[in-house]
């Protein structure tokens, strides 16, 4: 008997707006339910209960414990108390929207209120220290937790390979900074029946969201407890780094995967900090040419106009071409031909890196005056931090941004780099958690000030060119139109395997260095971490599909992996998200048909749904095979089977697009295409 998809095809589009409407209410209600400051709960004991959308929290003054209480009669538990204790609480004042107290032993105050359907704690310290709280995934009917490393995974607590530890790929007992390691500041817990099905649609599954918006100086530490996966955050309350302030944020969720990122999404709107790519498009059209885009970076005889004419000639409609700030950058002849084509294209630079112009190994790292080594970030010690790979040192933003007034160091540097014409630039570094506290003498900074000197220069950038970065986070969403990294759930194993030259490759040959086209297979555990499709949820897409373009990083092209080609381009299309190349003159000869087959594909989804958010995501199978997003409430339905056997028609290995208007499905089978 062949499996059978939980609806029929006749029933799709009806179900597909249930489940939309349901994920779009996670996304939205919180603040429109009327649980807001106006209600300031009750006071009995320690217990102090507030409302939330979807039922009420219990805040035990005395120990910081959470549990809820849901509308349809459950109580859960959304943290233990804080590890270590906090000693004696001082006495609780009602305020408002709910109450404030002290823990005098630790220095700490404490203010929670309900706030736009949200339970919001937040505690101020009058001293260094640290607290470990909240303490996750306590709860006896904790099933999954969701976890934003890259696009993001949803993990069954009892899972054995997450359970293991970092060495076998698993997560217990590793620890991530959330302002660092994680893309969005968040993690999320479904409670019962929430499996993706019957809790996107509102019958057996609850679920419980956590966002940290002091996401500095947190970290999220990962146990194995009885076998089960728990996690416990970790505030560093630090004077010098600035972050003496910590808050979290609870809301009740209906437990679908991804509804802790519909939740920050909500939480980004409402604080005026979740961009629009339309915006971005009406505020520098040549945006618009991202969407159904592919992207490639290019070497040798794919970086020349006649390289660019055998895109075009293949019937590649949109590409972003970027091309390494080298000594022998893309000529304007190229450049020229490249946007003739409909296409972006422009260098890959990084303001991060100063070296000796004596002995610089890039032109990118070569600076006028005494930029190195005057600008160079500086230890407690005063020694310079010393640049990537052992390369000079990291530049501080914060010098450039007080020196930027009178010299336009950036300006000048950003000035030649696109002085063949480029309308796109890709700035390295800038919006990922690579965060430094500066002490050098007259451009000190904490990491919060080099985040907003960031913003600050990608903002000016984004003004006259289609900006990109790499791995983006939340924060640097509104700046950044697209981004190479985030798409990514990284296994740490990674980096090590990048170094082994011998197996993944060198820079050598210059026209195409084998790191970035040498073909690699990834050990079985890494490629379970970061590729199998059963564990992967898209969190990412979820809080920012619609504000910029996701994609892999550039490393990770779509043929370095051969053997993950068909789950990839499935997740691509899933996602509504383009591949990344790396092409060189014979590999346009090569692989450029099937880059021009899967593109041609891809464009008229992401036109119709670049700009849109996701609305929905869930599993179609038990087994996780066959997966669903909506986007835009319908404007595009994806199906993808990323099993062996057909499913309700659809063929393991094949993904199916519905867009308004059309009569049957839009089918693509990657691997028909990787022959």
């Amino acid at each position: 008997m062949k499996p059978h998809l939980p609806e029929t095809t006749g029933r799709r589009h009806r179900t597909t707006r249930a489940l939309a409407a349901s994920l779009a209410l996670t996304a939205t209600t919180v603040g429109l339910t009327g649980c807001d400051s106006a209600s300031a709960g009750t006071l009995e004991g320690s217990r102090l209960t507030l409302p939330v959308s979807g039922g009420t929290a219990v805040v035990d003054t005395a120990s910081l414990a959470v549990q809820a209480h849901t509308e349809d009669g459950r109580q859960l538990v959304l943290s233990a108390p804080a590890g270590g204790g906090l000693g004696k609480p001082g006495p609780v004042t009602r305020t408002p929207d709910g109450a404030r107290w002290s823990y005098p032993g630790k220095g700490l105050k404490v203010t929670a209120s309900s706030v736009r359907g949200r339970l919001r704690i937040r505690l101020r310290a009058d001293r260094d220290g640290a607290v470990d709280w909240p303490v996750t995934g306590t709860d006896r009917a904790a099933s999954a937790v969701q976890v934003p490393r890259g696009e993001g995974l949803d993990i069954p607590v009892k899972d054995a390979f997450w359970n293991a530890g970092p060495e076998k790929g698993g997560l217990a007992g590793s620890t991530v900074d959330m302002g660092e390691a994680l893309s969005l500041p968040l993690w999320g817990y479904s409670l019962g029946g929430a499996d993706g099905k019957g809790g996107a649609s509102g019958k057996g599954g609850s679920g419980v969201s956590y966002l940290t918006p002091t996401d500095l100086g947190t970290s999220l530490r990962f146990a194995s407890t009885g076998g089960r996966l728990r996690t416990t955050a970790r505030h560093a309350f630090d004077a010098g780094e600035g972050t003496r302030d910590y808050e979290v944020s609870f809301a009740l969720t209906d437990g679908n995967p991804v509804a802790s990122a519909a939740d920050y999404r909500s939480y980004l709107a409402q604080h005026g900090q979740l961009g629009s790519l339309r915006r971005k498009i009406a505020q520098n059209p040549a945006n618009a040419k991202l969407l159904g885009a592919f992207h490639a970076y290019v070497w040798g005889g794919a970086r020349t106009a006649a390289g660019v004419d055998k895109l075009k000639k293949l019937g590649v409609d949109r590409m972003w071409l970027g091309y390494d700030a080298d000594s022998d950058p893309m000529k304007t002849q190229a450049v020229r031909a490249a946007k003739t084509a409909g296409y972006l294209v422009g260098p890959y630079d990084t303001f991060d890196n100063g070296q000796d112009p004596k002995s610089s190994d890039t032109p990118t790292s070569v600076w006028p005056d005494r930029v190195y080594p005057d600008f160079c970030v500086r230890k407690a010690d005063g020694t310079p931090e010393t640049g990537f790979h052992g390369r000079g040192c990291y530049l501080s933003s914060r010098a450039f941004e007080k020196a930027e007034p009178a010299e336009h160091y950036l300006a000048d540097h950003t000035r030649t780099m696109v002085a063949n014409g480029a309308n796109s630039y890709f700035l390295d570094v800038d919006a990922t958690g690579t965060l430094f506290r500066d002490h050098g003498r007259g451009h000190e900074m904490t990491k919060a000030g080099d985040r907003t000197n960031r913003l600050a220069r990608m903002q000016r950038l984004s003004k006259n060119l289609v900006l990109g970065s790499e791995s983006a986070q939340a924060w640097a969403n509104k700046v950044v139109a697209y981004n190479h990294g985030s798409l990514t759930p990284v296994d740490d194993g990674l980096w090590k395997l990048e170094k082994d030259r011998k197996t993944w490759g060198g820079y050598y040959p210059e026209k195409a260095p084998a790191t970035f086209f040498k073909p690699v297979r990834l050990p079985g555990r890494m490629a379970t971490a970061m590729y199998d499709p059963k564990y992967r949820a898209p969190l990412y897409e979820t809080a920012l599909h619609g504000s910029l373009v996701n994609a892999e990083r550039w490393e990770l092209s779509y043929e370095k992996l051969p053997d993950r080609k068909t789950t990839r381009a499935l997740l691509a299309m899933l996602y509504n998200t383009p591949l990344n190349y790396v092409l060189d003159g014979p590999a346009i000869d090569r692989i450029g048909p099937g880059l021009a087959a899967l593109q041609k594909y891809f464009s008229p989804l992401h036109r119709a749904a670049g700009t849109e958010q996701l609305t929905s995501f869930r599993w179609l199978t038990g087994d996780r095979t066959v997966q669903r997003t909506v986007f835009g409430n319908g404007k595009l339905t994806m199906t993808a089977n990323f099993g062996s056997k057909a499913v309700d028609g659809l063929p393991g290995g094949c993904a199916d697009a519905e867009l308004p208007g059309d009569r049957q499905p839009r089918r693509l089978c990657p691997a028909q295409l990787n022959r």
